[in-house]
């Protein structure tokens, strides 16, 4: 069958990461197809929490704002042991990228909030109902067979396909077949929300409790949910039954009764992970890649980091700005920290929810004993344990000698020329930035014209009130931008890293850095490592 179609990336599963994917690609002018299987918004108890690095990628994809409206932001996590003491309430203080790192929401009107952003974008379509239902690919690109809800098939062409189609991955299992190795858990979980929240609670409740553990939040917009740890023997059906409900719930309120259950389902909980990421021009991301156990919130939070590593790299390879070949590289990039997350989400599993009493005694003197030492105390209730991302291989250079690269750069609050008080991404717009501090390096023409290639903005950052009102000369050559550092927090990071420039991703990682005698050198090696050869670029940027 011939190709009826032609678009530049097919992305497949409208859910919250294909969402993100698909606005992140709008965003960057990439003709866009999404395919969706169901006609509406699946209105299940689901994913709650966003961290800092979520927020700070809906930022990039424009749809911060509006995801705002029906969110919730610092939001305390509390820890109690199973004689009902707290030991534990996270409230990370720091927004070294701009946002809180606890963030709660009701993942269908998130849902909602992505698939309007796409509609600002002429070239991205969303179509429902419709199923990918095969694909082949060659040096080139795809070719996407799919299936309409009346039966009918039409093959579309597209240089890439990404999919986030869920856990049970048509594309993963069915299309690719890759390996999907982990573990399915025994025990299942109970997941009841209520609208008319009882509790005076603004807060995420872990109880640690051996004869039922729980979990206990305090959601958008009233709702209140609970999740119970069921035991062998228990049948879903029957726990889902309204008595067996009303049973749960008595512990937690007076009257059960009262309570208006607005969903309640049985959930299992995976660990597992696909062996790979990449296969030629198909790529999956978030649950078609790796399933988390819910304890540590990383999910969705995991699956959005897939999507801002991966949509910049599609969007710049298809605008030949980047080698083909550096696909891969979000394999590289992504599985090791996503591997490490699903580990750590095990691990507190394995802690939290433990059901012998003798075992749950010690683990509670433990964590009281935090309490009392101040350093291991803070590195816990700041949530400094969760892996930080830091890529050493993949688009990054001289990782090995610089411990910054491979790291996200901070979002501290700027002003710029036309506007004050806005975030550092917002300043620096879409793509790649050279950012230096208080003087741009000198750069060879040949330099220039690869970071021109690469798409690639050029910022100086300076002292507050450093500008032309304060009647101090700043040197910005043409073609440059000044932001000014109103918190001092990138004087700072400056002095700190020993450098006076950073190359910036797209997705706000530091790809280079170094010091301004250095920087042509650096930067030229950088631009001939990752960017393709100037025709290519040329041609397909006329096309």
């Amino acid at each position: 069958m011939p190709a009826a179609e032609t678009v530049d990336v097919i992305v497949v599963g409208a859910g919250p990461v294909g969402a993100t994917i698909a606005n992140l690609l709008g965003t960057y002018g990439i003709r866009t197809l999404v395919l969706e299987r169901n006609t509406e918004i699946l209105d299940y108890p689901r994913a709650v929490g966003l961290d800092d690095e979520a927020m700070r990628t809906l930022q990039s994809a424009g749809v911060a704002d509006s995801m705002l409206k029906d969110m919730m932001q610092n939001v305390p996590m509390r820890m109690y042991t199973a004689g009902h003491q707290c030991f534990a309430e996270f409230l990370p203080a720091t927004r070294e990228f701009g946002w809180y790192r606890r963030n709660l929401f009701s993942q269908p009107l998130g849902e909602r909030a992505l698939r309007a952003g796409l509609q600002r974008f002429p070239h991205v379509e969303l179509r429902l109902g419709v199923e990918l239902a095969g694909l082949e690919q060659d040096a080139d690109g795809v070719l996407a067979r799919v299936r309409n809800a009346d039966g009918t098939e039409r093959v579309i062409r597209a240089s890439l396909l990404l999919a986030a189609d869920g856990g049970r991955s048509t594309v993963r299992e069915k299309l690719l077949q890759l390996p999907f190795p982990g573990a399915t858990h025994a025990r299942k979980w109970v997941v009841i929300e209520c609208d008319n929240d009882p509790l005076d609670a603004p807060f995420t409740a872990l109880h640690c409790d051996p004869v039922r553990p729980y979990v206990c939040l305090h959601l958008p917009y009233g709702i209140r949910r609970w999740e119970f740890m069921l035991f062998p023997g228990e049948d879903d059906e029957q726990m889902l039954h309204p008595d067996k409900v009303r049973e749960l719930l008595s512990r937690q309120v007076p009257d059960p009764g009262a309570l208006n259950i607005i969903r309640a389902r049985v959930y299992t909980h995976h660990s597992r992970i696909a062996s790979t990421f990449v296969v030629g021009r198909v790529c999956i991301a978030g649950d078609a890649a790796h399933l988390t156990p819910p304890w540590i919130g990383q999910g969705l939070n995991a699956g959005l980091r897939d999507a801002c590593n991966l949509a910049w790299k599609a969007a710049w390879i298809v605008r030949g700005r980047l080698k083909p070949e550096m696909l891969a590289s979000y394999n590289d990039e992504r599985h090791r920290h996503a591997k490490a997350m699903i580990e750590l989400a095990d691990l507190f599993g394995a802690v939290l929810s433990q059901t012998q009493p003798a075992l749950a005694w010690l683990r509670d003197r433990a964590f009281m004993a935090i309490r009392n030492i101040p350093r291991l105390r803070d590195y816990v209730l700041q949530m400094k344990f969760k892996p930080m991302p830091r890529y050493t291989q993949g688009v990054v250079l001289d990782a090995e000698h610089n411990d910054g690269v491979g790291r996200m750069f901070i979002q501290p609050t700027v002003d710029t020329a036309d506007r004050s008080g806005i975030r550092l991404d917002d300043a620096l717009g879409h793509g790649f930035t050279l950012l230096a501090w208080r003087h741009m390096p000198a750069l060879g023409a040949v330099t220039l014209d690869g970071l021109d290639r690469l798409g690639c903005h050029r910022t100086v950052a300076a002292m507050a009130r450093s500008g032309p009102a304060s009647g101090r000369r700043i040197d910005v050559p043409a073609g440059v931008s000044l932001v000014e550092d109103t918190e001092n927090a990138l004087n700072l990071w400056f002095r700190a890293a020993g450098v006076d420039w950073v190359l910036i991703r797209p997705d706000r990682y530091i790809a280079a850095m170094g010091k301004r005698a250095d920087a042509d050198e650096t930067l030229r090696r950088f631009v001939d490592r990752f960017v393709p050869a100037a025709p290519a670029c040329a041609a397909k940027e006329a096309a």
